[in-house]
């Protein structure tokens, strides 16, 4: 019996040892982790971001964790961000190569691509195109204008009703994006747009979720016939629908005369035809979808917390509508440039992206060579998860950090004000390209429907529930909304 408990013990003894030495020397602390499962099962696999800040109180900002038999390592707060995001930008801007959305995008595109030449033509080439294109100027303010017709429509045929408003925020901002991409907007019925949208929606779920979570940890599974290969089926489905407007652009085209984002890059591909390039039909398929994606996941999520919000603190947005008509007395529409004039809308539309963290963990990283971060070591391609809901909560860096408050915005004269720590938009040279059109979106968008409406938490629908649902972007609950026209002013 001694003996039995004597073996037990040296076995217990020899299995801590073993898991403590999987991390490297000087490598982020962290909980132990199992053999296999490494620390899967200390996360919940439907939202693990309360998991996160439990880690992080008990392990500091910089921690790892073992995702199966992967070290990964999870930064937070304001300190280790920036100097991991911007003090050491290139050694922590690569894309890990080996989990389910590279696996499903085939690492094409721009946002998933790793971090080397071809990423960098991508991205210049994109920024570019979408500058040329409108981003930032008068042009791409009439593109907004143009579509929020088709909102406002929708929401007068609406007055006096309830409505559900999660479509109507999707196709809109999908079609201001598509008419930069393809150079045409889409009827909220048609096919194209109600398909992509879908597969949109679920590969956000899948991305960040439990089924992703678990194909990421154990390689063994990936083939087989589990929830996330509905994730390859909704990426080769928006694919086909990218290489038949790919087809159609094709025949109709002037070269050098583009219309679109698609010409131009066509345009692109006959200059460089001889010069080995990266550019290529597939990837182009790729960043239109990429393009497309973060042109209307998150600006659309961020819109339906913001109309939840302000439907259930209705003080809030009457100051709002109050600033809005005295600013715009006169004016047949707001321009972007009205928001230095708006010192209160802006600071609540702020602290709505603030709220509505629509992209928690950001894209994962990696590292691309052996670096340093808050005096830890961290080996080449390791996998970097940047805990962005750590900063938009973070105590210190808040007046009101756990309460939705327009004040986290204003100085004490009333000013706007915006605090280093928010970064909803990552930073970086991985920094989301579409931030300058999704700034516009939001403000032209929520001035503009202000203006013309009231919105209304319905008498029968309960108390507010403000839990998100988690995904590579959160998105607010389904929800019901009341219209109520307001007097021009």
């Amino acid at each position: 019996m001694l003996a039995s408990v004597l073996l037990l013990w040296l076995c217990l003894v020899f299995f801590i040892l073993q898991l403590k030495s999987r991390r490297p020397k000087n490598f982020p602390p962290g909980p132990l982790a199992l053999p296999i499962v490494g620390n899967i099962l200390q996360l919940s696999l439907e939202n693990p971001l309360k998991d996160f800040e439990r880690l992080r109180k008990a392990y500091g900002n910089v921690y790892s964790i073992f995702m199966g038999s992967k070290p990964a390592v999870v930064i937070s707060g304001l300190k280790a961000m920036k100097e991991a995001l911007t003090s050491k930008a290139t050694e922590f801007a690569g894309r890990p190569q080996d989990l389910l959305v590279n696996d499903s995008t085939g690492n094409q595109g721009i946002i998933l691509a790793d971090y080397g030449s071809p990423w960098k033509e991508h991205r210049r080439f994109s920024l570019m195109t979408l500058r040329n294109f409108g981003l930032g100027k008068t042009s791409m303010e009439e593109r907004i204008h143009g579509e929020l017709q088709y909102t406002i429509k929708t929401l007068e045929n609406s007055i006096g009703k309830t409505m559900s408003p999660q479509l109507m925020f999707h196709n809109a901002s999908s079609n201001i994006i598509c008419q930069v991409l393809f150079g045409k907007r889409y009827d909220y019925d048609d096919d194209f747009i109600k398909v992509i949208i879908q597969c949109f929606n679920e590969n956000a779920k899948l991305a960040n979720g439990p089924w992703s979570m678990l194909y990421d940890s154990f390689p063994m599974i990936r083939s087989l016939p589990l929830p996330f290969r509905q994730s390859f089926k909704n990426v080769e489905t928006c694919q086909n629908l990218a290489k038949g407007l790919l087809a159609e652009h094709k025949k109709t085209r002037v070269p050098n005369d583009p219309r679109d984002f698609v010409d131009c890059y066509l345009d692109e591909m006959d200059k460089r035809v001889s010069d080995g390039t990266s550019f290529s039909e597939e990837r182009l398929s790729m960043s239109m979808l990429d393009l497309h994606f973060a042109g209307t996941d998150t600006t659309s999520n961020t819109l339906l917390t913001g109309f939840l919000y302000l439907m259930t603190h209705p003080h809030i947005q009457e100051r709002c509508q109050q600033e809005i008509d005295d600013v715009l007395q006169g004016k047949t529409e707001a321009s972007f440039d009205d928001r230095h004039q708006m010192p209160y809308t802006q600071a609540v539309i702020h602290e709505i992206q603030r709220i509505a963290n629509t992209v928690p963990l950001s894209v994962f990283h990696c590292t691309t060579k052996d670096t340093e971060l808050m005096g830890y070591s961290i080996p080449k391609g390791t996998l970097i998860i940047p805990n962005l809901s750590s900063l938009l909560y973070e105590e210190g860096q808040w007046k009101y950090p756990h309460e939705f408050n327009p004040q986290n915005f204003l100085d004490d004269n009333g000013e706007f004000s915006k605090p280093e720590a928010f970064m909803p938009f990552s930073s970086g040279p991985r920094m989301c390209l579409g931030e300058g059109l999704a700034r516009m979106e939001l403000f032209i968008i929520v001035v503009t429907l202000l203006r013309k409406f009231t919105f209304i938490w319905p008498e029968d629908a309960g108390e507010p529930d403000y839990t998100p649902v988690f995904g590579a972007t959160m998105s607010p609950r389904t929800y019901r909304m009341k219209i109520e026209l307001r007097a021009t002013p």
